[in-house]
């Protein structure tokens, strides 16, 4: 390709920039702060992957932490589920306490598939709370492997990028892994009461049509930029 004149190059950082800038603004306008910080945090681990320095990396993370403290302040919300989650015996935090029991309920074998028991007092369980649905009636087994499949997923991702000498290809790629690969961790965390819940859907598993639809579309786009091309060495 024919190089471009000195001053004529594409503005790349600055155009990434103001996309993030307009979709986060979207999302805070819902306001929606849990998929807000996801998407700032795939953002920055971009930008870590194309050589950010570790100073301007520090200096997001301390913005971040800050922006989620002014989070608990502006927005009831976020203020509600992080009292939960410091207070779990309240009574707001009735769902996490009934996955809690769906994961007892279920033992190692669980209690065989449309069995369980637990589940129909579980606010939200086809969808937030589905990986406690899995734990009852199927048991911890099985819901060991849901997680090792996960984490199959992203990290054969990586082993694929890492011998990548594409970077638009290894940058795209390394976003879309984590996201998918956070998204699922945010789930499982906020079912298990490791984390606040945020109300996000666990990949491939949780009823929803656009969530289903958006997932579904990024691994074939992952699909698409990983597949080995013509000429390329294994």
């Amino acid at each position: 390709a024919t190089p471009r004149p000195a001053g004529q190059e594409i503005p790349g950082a600055a155009i990434c920039t103001l996309l993030f800038t307009v979709v986060l603004g979207m999302l805070l306008a819902q306001p929606d702060v849990g998929q807000a910080g996801m998407v700032a945090a795939v953002w920055l681990a971009q930008w870590f992957l194309a050589g950010l320095s570790i100073a301007w990396i520090g200096a997001s993370a301390v913005m971040g932490g800050m922006s989620m403290i002014a989070a608990y302040f502006m927005f009831p919300h976020v203020a509600i589920r992080i009292d939960r989650f410091i207070d779990p015996n309240a009574s707001a935090g009735y769902q996490v306490e009934r996955a809690m029991q769906a994961f007892m309920a279920g033992g190692f074998l669980g209690e065989g598939p449309g069995e369980g028991i637990v589940k129909a007092s579980i606010p939200d369980a086809h969808s937030d709370f589905i990986l406690a649905v899995a734990a009852e009636e199927f048991g911890l087994i099985a819901t060991v492997g849901i997680v090792a499949l996960f984490a199959f997923v992203v990290l054969r991702g990586f082993a694929r990028l890492f011998h990548e000498h594409n970077v638009f290809v290894t940058l795209a790629g390394f976003g879309l892994l984590v996201q998918f690969g956070l998204q699922s961790l945010i789930n499982m965390g906020s079912t298990l009461s490791l984390i606040p819940t945020k109300g996000m859907t666990l990949p491939f598993l949780s009823y929803g049509g656009s969530s289903l639809f958006a997932m579904a579309f990024g691994m074939g786009m992952l699909l698409a930029l990983t597949r080995r091309r013509a000429g390329e060495e294994e």
